[in-house]
């Protein structure tokens, strides 16, 4: 699916959530170090719900299940479609993108390149490369990036993507980041109105900023990671997300939430 256009629901800005790493399993009996993952994305979106607000969206950023085979996809989307909001996704290195492309468009999933509104638009790219846990933007995906943004010069921009394009200062993470970075911001940086680049596999909170451009990394809805560690090391944080606001002035409000449930316990 190449872009969807949608209206936002309110006047002066657009509502996003961003949940990523879900890493959804096909036996429901197994676990990521420990953590039922699909309990703790029913948790997540149990906590969105209970929040007064009212998102044009929620982008799901990467390793939407944790082995790609179609049960797994399959437990994903029943949760996902008990969320009362388009749902938007991408692919990360757990991933299969043309198993998770046939697998998820249904009901209010779908995987678009490109999410449209009136004052903003949402890229969505595919970092996905083939027998790592690194990631790639292959030629074709920067040129329709480069297409995307010279096209919608009227409208403010947030990139999407799975790997991080810069260095988190966790030597462990950063080996396993965007392979080109170089090649996205040689095209970010022909475009002002670009505001934010936004990000998952980190599985921890990252903010930084590059020539005005804010640059967001989010918790995963599972298992999370210690900031600046040399080695995996799982943190004792429990599970995240991000609130997002784009307003028609080209500012964002961006904030993390967790949930608080006891998930170590």
């Amino acid at each position: 699916m190449k872009s969807i256009v949608l209206q936002k629901s309110n006047t002066d800005y657009i509502e996003l959530i961003q949940l990523t790493d879900t890493h959804i399993f096909s036996d429901p009996g197994a676990t990521f170090d420990g953590v039922d993952t699909a309990k703790t994305l029913r948790q997540v979106v149990a906590h969105i719900h209970k929040k007064d607000w009212m998102p044009d969206a929620i982008l799901v950023t990467g390793d939407l299940v944790h082995d790609p085979e179609l049960p797994a996809y399959q437990r994903l989307a029943h949760i996902l479609k008990t969320i009362q909001y388009p749902v938007f996704c991408i692919p990360g290195n757990h991933d299969d993108p043309e198993l998770m492309k046939r697998a998820l468009n249904q009901d209010n999933i779908c995987t678009p390149k490109s999410i449209h509104f009136q004052n903003w638009i949402v890229l969505m790219l595919d970092t996905f490369l083939p027998n790592t846990h690194a990631g790639y933007l292959d030629d074709s995906d920067l040129k329709n990036l480069d297409e995307q943004l010279n096209t919608n010069k009227n409208k403010f921009a947030l990139i999407c993507l799975h790997h991080s394009p810069v260095s988190v200062n966790s030597p462990w993470m950063d080996r396993m980041g965007l392979q080109n970075p170089e090649a996205l911001f040689a095209v970010v940086d022909k475009y002002p109105q670009v505001r934010a680049v936004l990000w998952g596999h980190i599985h921890q909170e990252f903010k930084s900023f590059r020539k005005n451009v804010m640059l967001l990394a989010t918790p995963s809805t599972c298992v999370q990671f210690v900031p600046e560690s040399d080695s995996y090391n799982k943190d004792n944080q429990t599970p995240g997300y991000r609130h997002l606001k784009l307003f028609s002035t080209g500012e964002i409000a961006t904030v993390v939430l967790r949930t608080r449930n006891i998930l170590f316990a």
